[in-house]
């Protein structure tokens, strides 16, 4: 390309990496040891989580940037999600950066999710860094991994330039990395060096004035919206007059009341940047992610980001239980609608429809995980809201349906391998490899449409006794496989609006398994247990014992129940069927049936 010079300054890279395989603490060291934070400053363990979720579940949920200097030359780093749901997070980070770090934990090797990311970094055409992470686990085999990271790389047709990766150990918790397995070393320079030297600057046309593609989008109480991306040409000022042109060509003026870049996680204010960094700029509203912020006088766009589309959708509506407005601060759906809108902005992969109801919404997503975290942090903020059970968005072409097929990876003791192979068989799933690794454990491979992994995921936790791992993602839309069927067992839906008492619970416990512990609220319509037969059954959960006036010897009074395991919010989606819904409020789950009066059901 002609005329391209690159801006020797600046390296940007993403970090890649399946869920949990020590990218963020990875990251914590390099602000670390960069300097990043003064002597002696307390630093909390894996800063790059700042969600009260991520710290809790231990993911990162939503992609973030910070930047680290390294013999003068500034490294933005984005921390990229590792899991499935949230991969509409990791392809737009891959839009502002020309390498990546794709880290793999040392024992267990490259897994589904790592393969999902590589699979967009390769197509992005970016320089790939190896680290193999956690060598000093007992069960660490780096030799082996290596094999199978080449063996992923040619998988996913890699050019012969690209199989040329450097490659790293590390032990991300010590903050050290080599280049080979029998150097020693005490600190991770030997990443900071191989970044400098291997990820190339980033380039941009010295004549072009100057564009910006926004990636991602936040939000300041005090300078309202911010537009984040990269500069790919020219340079911008605070004060300069700049257009958004928007997915429909519209050029709409724009004035940006500060210009920042990242400097260690803070924002740091500047008069202007050059081509190749990460800016952040603020005050300019109605901008979208893919839109492209340029001069005024020479307007061109960049091409938008595509991601790949929503298989999920949930309706999201107001709580009409008779609990409504108890535990909640937030329950109008007017204010409900707000925030889901609101979502949109910073979450691409999100998308809300209105419908022909007034407070109902559908909510489009990439998988359960993705709506269960909205869920909880709406519930968080003080919302109180009911939600339908997760649909797959099908797709109709040449007179087909066609669905969303997941490439799902199991790997479990090799004595579940019966029960798991006959469950996913029985939800059209199909085994399409099979591995034994030696150590009492088996690897699965299986195609199966995305509505079979729709309520199996606690099934799977119950029948491989809680060791079973199970990883996935989405492989592309094939036609339909046909039905199957789904939870087998009716629910024991109260008949009355009441409190549960102990005696009625003792009764009802040979019925099936209960969800309410005495004391709790119960009305017509929720459902407080899981039924041992096929078909629901309207029960008395209120019945208090009958008084007589024959003296009791005392043992009644000593009821002893099974205990409630607590509702979680994923396992209450895997349980509901279409016709029941999820009550959230700010302090309980309860389940509930669609129509709550008996006589209407």
């Amino acid at each position: 390309m002609k005329n391209r010079v690159r801006n020797e300054k600046v390296r940007n890279i993403a970090i890649i990496a399946h869920v949990d395989h020590g990218k963020t603490t990875l990251v914590d060291h390099m602000l670390k040891q960069s300097g990043t934070f003064r002597t002696g400053q307390e630093v909390d363990d894996r800063v790059m989580d700042s969600m009260d979720l991520e710290r809790e579940r231990g993911i990162t949920i939503a992609a973030k940037n910070c930047s680290v200097y390294w013999r003068d030359v500034k490294i933005n780093i984005l921390d990229t999600p590792g899991h499935a749901d949230f991969g509409g997070e990791v392809e737009r980070a891959l839009k502002m950066v020309d390498g990546a770090i794709l880290l793999v934990d040392a024992s267990e090797g490259p897994l589904p999710q790592t393969r999902f990311v590589l699979k967009k970094a390769l197509e992005a055409n970016l320089r790939i860094i190896v680290c193999i992470n956690k060598i000093d686990r007992s069960d660490a085999r780096p030799e082996e991994v290596l094999n199978e990271i080449y063996d992923l790389f040619i998988d996913l047709d890699a050019s012969e330039e690209q199989l040329e990766f450097p490659i790293l150990y590390a032990i991300g918790v010590k903050g050290l990395a080599q280049h080979s397995l029998e150097e020693s070393n005490d600190n991770l320079h030997p990443i900071f060096d191989t970044i400098v030297e291997e990820v190339p600057a980033p380039s941009y046309n010295p004549d072009e004035p100057f564009q910006m593609l926004v990636t991602n989008l936040d939000y300041s109480e005090y300078l309202g919206r911010l537009a984040i991306g990269r500069v790919f040409h020219g340079k911008v000022q605070g004060n300069d007059q700049l257009v958004c042109i928007s997915d429909k060509g519209e050029q709409i003026p724009l004035r940006i009341s500060k210009l920042q870049v990242y400097d260690g996680l803070k924002l740091l204010e500047v008069k202007e940047a050059d081509a190749g960094d990460i800016v952040i700029l603020a005050g300019i509203e109605n901008v979208k992610i893919g839109d492209t912020i340029a001069n005024k006088e020479t307007p061109k766009a960049l091409p938008r980001i595509t991601v790949d589309e929503p298989t999920v959708s949930m309706l999201f509506t107001i709580n009409t239980s008779p609990l409504s407005g108890k535990e909640g601060k937030i329950v109008q759906g007017a204010k409900i609608r707000e925030r889901l809108y609101k979502e949109t902005l910073r979450n691409v992969a999100i998308k809300v429809e209105d419908t022909d109801e007034r407070d109902s919404f559908i909510v489009k997503g990439r998988g359960e995980l993705q709506m269960a975290i909205i869920i909880e942090q709406m519930r968080r903020e003080g919302f109180e809201f009911t939600v339908g059970r997760p649909i797959v968005i099908y797709k109709h072409e040449n007179g087909k349906k066609l669905e969303p097929i997941e490439r799902l990876f199991v790997d479990c003791d090799e004595n579940f391998v019966g029960i798991v192979t006959e469950k996913l068989s029985l939800r059209k799933g199909r085994l399409m490899n099979m591995e034994n690794k030696g150590s009492g454990r088996t690897m699965m491979e299986f195609s199966v449409p995305s509505r079979s992994l729709l309520g199996y995921r606690n099934e799977f936790l119950t029948d491989t006794k809680g060791t079973g791992i199970m990883n996935s993602y989405l492989e592309g839309f094939e036609e339909y496989r046909g039905d199957f069927p789904t939870r087998i067992n009716g629910s024991l839906v109260s008949d009355r609006l009441g409190t549960a008492v102990p005696y009625a619970l003792f009764n009802l416990e040979p019925r099936g398994i209960l969800f309410v512990q005495p004391g709790e609220p119960v009305y017509e319509g929720m459902i407080i247990g899981e039924n041992a037969r096929p078909q629901d059954l309207d029960v008395n959960p209120c019945k208090e014992k009958k008084a007589t006036n024959v003296r009791s010897s005392g043992k009644d009074n000593s009821i002893s129940l099974t205990p409630v395991l607590p509702m979680t919010l994923e396992k209450a989606i895997d349980f509901i069927r279409e016709d029941e819904q999820i009550e959230v409020t700010p302090k309980s789950i309860r389940l509930r049936k669609t129509i709550l009066q008996e006589n209407m059901r």
